[in-house]
């Protein structure tokens, strides 16, 4: 789906207009490396997507979705008793039902497992994703290790959003896409993003799902309209939240590096020779450190520090690679 000029976004509309298209099946939302076209019949479900694709383009038409997706209420007693709702692509349904009162979630969840499956044309991360100066910050980690946590407060703090699920890494360009969607908190990370930043835009809470009580942050207006710009590998920062731990920083080498990415790829295995030349040209090209942090704000002062060197190593080597 290519780029439209900046028009109406989805906080423009009132939820009768987004309701209609969604019961109409036209809904596109345009996440920078794959697209959705999206159809429900759930109520709810307009004004959670408006919450946290606030910023997103209102898309009239573009003609072309990866993704055709409905999310819809069951026929038969589950429509009134209990209601639940059902995941479709393609004239398949792949999950068990969720409550009703849980589309959005069912949806990012979702989405999420259909990305996994299909984008094999890129190399895709287990990893959040930043950029700032043109460089991609790549923040890989096993679940549970607040890499959500650290990606939303770098994105609230100035860094720009391309992801917080999939690091969308293409073999052929060498280059990082946005996967932009919303960066999905849990638990205490809710409260901790809120202390952080009481203007963040998060969604609404969403308790007893699977993975608990579940969040969305919306990507801010910047990252929204940048999701098509490709940003050249910076740095790989592994990170790892250690509660009541002091904050360290240790440098990795390469091929450390090299096994957290290809550890933390969706498709690793699936891309073969390419997502092993991929994952190795990252481990050579970037500087990889571990981080261990108990507090988000010296977890981002400690890597503000860190980007200055960074930036400033990659301006050495463009100069010594520039033609005399």
């Amino acid at each position: 789906m290519s780029a439209q000029p900046p028009g109406r976004r989805l906080d423009d509309c009132d939820l009768r207009e987004l309701a209609s298209r969604l019961r109409a099946g036209r809904l596109w939302l345009d996440f920078g490396a794959t697209s959705t076209r999206l159809a429900s019949d759930v109520p709810a479900l307009a004004e959670h997507l408006r919450q946290v694709y606030a910023q997103f383009p209102l898309l009239d038409d573009p003609g072309w979705a990866d993704h055709h997706v409905r999310i819809l209420r069951p026929r038969g007693l589950r429509r009134w008793l209990r209601p639940q709702a059902e995941f479709e692509c393609d004239l398949q349904r792949p999950f068990e039902p969720f409550p009703a009162d849980t589309a959005l979630p069912l949806f990012e969840w979702g989405s999420n497992w259909l990305i996994g499956k299909r984008l094999a044309n890129l190399l895709l991360l287990h990893a959040g994703v930043v950029e700032r100066d043109g460089l991609a910050l790549i923040l890989p980690a096993v679940p549970g290790s607040g890499k959500s946590t650290l990606t939303a407060a770098l994105s609230l703090r100035g860094w720009r959003l391309l992801s917080d699920e999939f690091g969308a890494f293409c073999p052929e360009r060498r280059r990082f896409i946005a996967m932009l969607k919303p960066v999905a908190l849990k638990n205490d990370s809710i409260d901790l993003i809120r202390a952080f930043e009481p203007q963040a835009p998060i969604g609404p809470l969403f308790p007893k799902t699977r993975k608990g009580t579940v969040a969305h942050l919306g990507a801010d207006r910047e990252a929204v309209d940048r999701r098509h710009e490709w940003v050249r590998p910076g740095a790989v920062v592994m990170p790892r939240w250690v509660g009541d731990s002091p904050l360290s920083l240790t440098p990795q080498p390469a091929h450390l590096v090299f096994g957290s990415l290809a550890f933390n790829a969706f498709n690793y295995q699936d891309n073969g020779e390419r997502g092993f030349d991929a994952a190795s040209y990252l481990a050579t090209q970037c500087r990889g450190w571990r981080l261990e942090y108990s507090r988000l704000d010296d977890a981002l002062a400690a890597l503000e520090r860190l980007w200055e060197e960074v930036r400033e190593a990659r301006a050495v080597k463009a100069a010594a690679e520039s033609p005399a």
